[in-house]
């Protein structure tokens, strides 16, 4: 069973047993360090193609599963894993990691002094359960220039991000004009709510997060 520590509210991160985070992102592995939860990364490259019905909600958690399912294949199920994916739509359209430098550009100079919405899914397996959701946040730009565009581009080459853009560097500082939902979320997990998953998952196993 689950042991919480003495405020009754939140388990001992001291305490916990590692799970397996999928991915290689920096930024997600900063988050799960931030929140105190020990982890190992294994990855395994995966197909993120996606059937073409699916809601622009649903294509995250699909991308997400199939990693998670792909690593589970090797490390097996007794430890618990943790998944994600992180997209960007504007309006109808999901927008990629640039390709180069003229297409980060040609990105930011279309999410300038607009709205766009940063959705990130999350699968999480334990044996064989699962918990999944996506977290949609909605973020608007101020206009950019184009001098201010392309310093970002050259200064921090944003061509492993999304949307061509990380919210924690220089361009969120100066140009999110209103970011509405989870900030982290549009760093690459919505950890609050990850730990809670977590946890809810762990405690309907017969494998326990906290030893």
């Amino acid at each position: 069973m689950l042991k919480e520590n003495s405020s009754g509210n939140h388990p001992s991160a001291q305490n916990m047993q590692p799970i397996i985070l999928a991915s290689q992102s920096p930024r997600r592995k900063q988050l799960l360090e931030w929140a105190e939860i020990p982890f190992t990364v294994m990855v395994k490259e995966t197909d993120e193609s996606y059937p073409a019905h699916l809601p622009v909600t649903d294509i995250a958690v699909h991308i997400a599963r199939n990693k998670a399912l792909a690593v589970q294949h090797d490390a097996g199920t007794s430890i618990p894993i943790l998944a994600a994916d992180t997209i960007v739509v504007l309006g109808n359209e999901i927008i990629g990691k640039p390709k180069d430098r003229e297409d980060a550009i040609n990105i930011l100079s279309r999410l300038s002094g607009n709205h766009h919405k940063v959705i990130t899914g999350v699968v999480i397996l334990n044996g064989q359960s699962e918990i999944s959701f996506a977290d949609v946040t909605d973020v608007e730009f101020h206009t950019l220039t184009q001098e201010q565009i392309e310093f970002y581009v050259d200064k921090y080459q944003p061509y492993d991000k999304a949307g061509a853009y990380a919210i924690q560097e220089w361009i969120g500082v100066v140009g999110i004009k209103t970011i509405s939902g989870d900030f982290y979320n549009v760093m690459g997990l919505p950890v609050s709510r990850v730990v809670k998953a977590v946890n809810t998952l762990i405690r309907e196993n017969v494998n326990p997060l906290i030893g």
